[in-house]
């Protein structure tokens, strides 16, 4: 029987730089760099820092990924690459790079969906997906409930997507205003293990329920007046000249954040009669998230995934397993003419605009 294809994966749609090799669904090996530290100081990601970076990066991490899963370039059988969403000249960088070594090496170039991408991390630590799962995307740009039959044959269904700021986002916002570094995420996730979660009353967003079947916004999400919220009360701290106590706001933050996520996510497995939940992105990452939802799914009896820490954040592992998982179902390969799309909807896993 012929061994089963080996996939590099390239990531590079925001501020890591990640490559990824994947055979047959097992995650050959994975490097990352990131360039997170040039943008700490300016509170957010600057687009052409992350981009030089990338180019900086992009052939040091190839070779990194190679050599640890002690392959040549000349044993890959295909290179995916993320197409979108993500920053332009970021996309443009690792495209750039797929492309030529897709080219040079003779072999298929498969465009992929960066959220598609998260989706399929999952595999490579718990194995093919459920068909169907509930699917919680929850990033720094992205909070999207989604049903998901054949990640790779099949439309994917949104259930629910973010209609202002996403999860992390609100997290990024508020970690500013709290005084604590970029990324706002982790340092939410540390601050509020000295906090108290009941200590404030943050609102719930998008939770008020209504007749079972007539809420337009059932698996909707909404962060930005939570992050209001948040904000409001650290200034009125501020303009009583009392300290601000971070780690109970954190904790609550977290608390409220990690409540919309998990209630809505549990309730869309409910309605759809679906017994697997894949949390997956970012966000993923938050300790009260994942208790929460480890909590929930266990009452409701739905069997919750989530992959490593690892594996959460932006990575190229999650590309090559699109990619293997494209291989294998005998997908159409993208031609050279291969386009970025910085905005791209998730609708297919492949994504493969040309100009």
């Amino acid at each position: 029987m012929a061994a089963s294809p080996v996939v590099l994966g390239i990531e590079s749609s925001c501020d890591e730089t990640g490559a990824g090799i994947v055979q047959g669904g097992r995650l050959l090996a994975h490097v990352v760099a990131s360039s997170m530290d040039e943008h700490a100081r300016f509170g957010g990601v600057v687009p052409e820092i992350a981009a030089r970076a990338h180019l900086h990066s992009f052939n040091p991490v190839v070779r990194q990924a190679l050599d640890r899963a002690g392959l040549r370039a000349d044993q890959l059988d295909a290179v995916a690459v993320t197409t979108g969403p993500g920053l332009s000249g970021a996309l443009q960088v690792g495209l750039a790079g797929a492309k030529t070594l897709a080219y040079t090496l003779g072999v298929p170039l498969y465009g992929v969906h960066h959220l598609a991408g998260h989706v399929a991390a999952d595999t490579l630590e718990h194995g093919p997906l459920p068909e169907p799962c509930v699917v919680l995307i929850v990033s720094g740009g992205h909070t999207s409930l989604l049903l998901v039959r054949d990640l790779v044959r099949e439309p994917i269904l949104h259930l629910g997507d973010t209609l202002d700021d996403a999860a992390g986002e609100c997290f990024d916002k508020v970690a500013r205003v709290f005084g604590l570094p970029y990324p706002g995420g982790p340092a939410i996730d540390r601050a509020a293990r000295g906090g108290d979660p009941k200590a404030v009353t943050f609102p719930r967003p998008l939770t008020g329920g209504g007749a079972r079947g007539e809420d337009p916004y059932a698996y909707s999400f909404s962060f930005s007046g939570l992050k209001t919220a948040a904000a409001r009360w650290a200034e009125g701290h501020e303009q009583r000249g009392e300290e601000l106590p971070v780690a109970d706001g954190a904790a609550s933050l977290q608390e409220a954040v990690a409540d919309v996520l998990t209630r809505k996510a549990v309730a869309a497995c409910r309605a759809y009669d679906v017994k697997t939940l894949v949390v997956v992105g970012g966000v993923a990452a938050n300790s009260r998230v994942r208790a929460l939802a480890e909590r929930r799914c266990a009452s409701a009896g739905i069997e919750l995934r989530v992959p490593p820490m690892t594996l959460c954040t932006d990575n190229g592992a999650m590309i090559a397993a699109i990619g293997d998982l494209l291989v294998r179902a005998d997908a159409p390969p993208a031609p050279l003419t291969l386009t970025i799309d910085p905005s791209a909807p998730l609708e297919y896993a492949a994504l493969h605009p040309v100009a």
